[in-house]
């Protein structure tokens, strides 16, 4: 700042200051830009991944979709994640044979780390996160006969392991949510799930065949699959489904029995309502993938069809 004269004052003449400014414009963007320090993603996700995730599967998933994403970005350190940034993870994901149904869950991951990191002042700035379109594909689920094969191959292996396996087709429950399962969640014929996806408890009453699978010695396990893990019995599902015939289809897999749970229900008359609370939806939309398979609901319109 400078201060100018008039360059003759003579008496009675007011002397007038004249003040200039030299003034530089900076974005509020570069300032927060140069405030805010620099991280990597993994660093973020070590801060921040007990706080937004509870321990389970789903947090394990998460962990391996955030770790990918930093592979992807070589373990670049930035304070803004840009949408090149955005656009180059996707693009990679795709490349490797991601479905967009994969990459929306990834980037459902990604968005809710970053905009933590952004609410705690540890990046400046937010990608737009635009949701990729998912087909509708097929829900395969395995066939009467296909389950009585594929158990007897699993029984033959690991009697813990079928006991599950019964458990989980006919409880539709996940994998993690039954092995977590406690004795004490076990309660007069039902079953109570607390450690789900959705955060939100559910009990369902249990069938015969699983009552009886449920009717064993305590012997000090803290639950009745306690002393499986999901590792060794995906190990004895596959060597199991490679003996029945099915091993080069992909889709048999252990959560093919949460959908087979879900298809028996429909096909049964069960209203979607009461499938989406047995399997612990959070939103109807979700159930609704099974409700084409309510062929007999559809039965009376033929009568009203018919030419008379």
């Amino acid at each position: 700042m400078g201060v100018m004269k008039n360059s003759a004052i003579g008496s009675g003449e007011v002397y007038t200051p004249i003040i200039g400014y030299n003034i530089n414009y900076t974005s509020s963007q570069s300032i927060n830009h140069r405030l805010v320090n620099q991280h990597s993603l993994a660093e973020l996700t070590g801060r921040y991944i007990n706080i937004l995730w509870d321990d389970g599967s789903h947090k394990y998933n998460v962990k391996s979709f955030l770790g990918e994403i930093d592979e992807i970005l070589k373990g670049e350190q930035f304070n803004g994640f840009s949408q090149e940034m955005l656009d180059r993870v996707v693009g990679t994901l795709r490349e490797r044979g991601n479905s967009n149904a994969t990459i929306n869950r990834k980037m459902a991951a990604l968005s809710k780390l970053l905009r933590k990191a952004y609410k705690m002042g540890d990046i400046f700035n937010l990608p737009e996160f635009i949701r990729q379109k998912e087909r509708a594909g097929r829900i395969r689920f395995l066939e009467q006969d296909e389950e009585l094969r594929l158990f007897a191959a699993i029984r033959s292996r690991c009697e813990e392991s079928y006991r599950l396996s019964m458990f989980l087709v006919d409880t539709g429950c996940r994998l993690g949510e039954a092995i977590g399962l406690t004795w004490n969640d076990i309660q007069d014929q039902r079953v109570t799930f607390w450690l789900t996806k959705s955060n939100r408890s559910r009990t369902v009453p249990l069938t015969r065949r699983v009552r009886k699978a449920l009717d064993i010695p305590h012997q000090g396990l803290k639950g009745p699959f306690s002393m499986l893990n999901q590792v060794r019995y995906r190990a004895i599902w596959n060597e199991a489904k490679m003996e029945v015939g099915l091993g080069k289809d992909d889709q048999v897999v252990p959560h093919i029995l949460r959908h087979t749970c879900a298809s028996r229900l429909v096909r049964g008359g069960i209203d979607i309502r009461r499938v989406q609370m047995w399997l612990g939806h959070q939103t109807l939309q979700m159930t609704m993938r099974y409700a084409h398979l309510a062929t007999n609901d559809l039965d009376s319109c033929v009568k009203v069809l018919e030419v008379r």
